[in-house]
């Protein structure tokens, strides 16, 4: 893993080690989020309701399941938020958890153990207005020999909170982080 590699949105992805940090700082939106990591033998297939346009191909199964917590990150460019990149910390479950690994520009998922995926989406929904759409994510590429290797695709649900701020900025560059939280669940081909 190297620590000062960019991002395809030109950001530097956050070092591991800056994880526990963040962690540290975005926890308490982690109290109350949705529950998130099982063993893997005890995962089931999240209920998609109205999002059926969602659901991964057949002939893959659910492998993974992490809480992400942290903001999603807009600009300000003079009539409009665009939006930048997340930055997270993925959990084993809602607030009491170890810390599993990060979320950042790409979209990508680094595990503690190395690992990552590369998505892009594929599929949206609105389930919730007031939050972030759920998305369907393909697989670009995936890295390391861990728990990412051969992620065919990913799920981001159950999303709090990360909408673009109904406000206008007060300058061209504003940064805005938003606050948000997500279900990601990661599958593989079944062999």
């Amino acid at each position: 893993m190297a620590n000062s590699s960019r991002t395809t949105d030109g950001f530097r992805r956050p070092p591991l080690g800056v994880a526990a940090a963040l962690a540290l700082l975005l926890l308490p939106l982690a109290i109350g989020a949705p529950a998130a990591a099982a063993p893997i033998d005890d995962l089931q297939p999240p209920d998609l309701g109205d999002c059926q346009r969602l659901q991964v191909m057949a002939g893959n199964r659910l492998t993974y399941h992490a809480l992400g917590v942290g903001v999603q990150i807009y600009r300000w460019n003079g009539t409009g938020w665009t939006f930048v990149a997340p930055q997270a910390v993925l959990f084993a479950d809602a607030g009491e958890g170890a810390i599993v690994g990060i979320h950042f520009g790409g979209p990508t998922w680094e595990d503690v153990d190395g690992s990552e995926v590369v998505g892009s989406a594929i599929q949206s929904c609105t389930p919730d207005p007031s939050a972030i759409p759920w998305l369907l994510l393909g697989a670009v590429s995936t890295e390391g020999p861990r728990i990412f290797d051969g992620v065919t695709y990913v799920q981001r649900l159950n999303t709090v909170g990360g909408l673009a701020p109904a406000v206008p900025g007060a300058f061209v560059g504003q940064v805005a982080r938003v606050p948000y939280t997500s279900d990601y669940f990661f599958y593989r081909a079944d062999h």
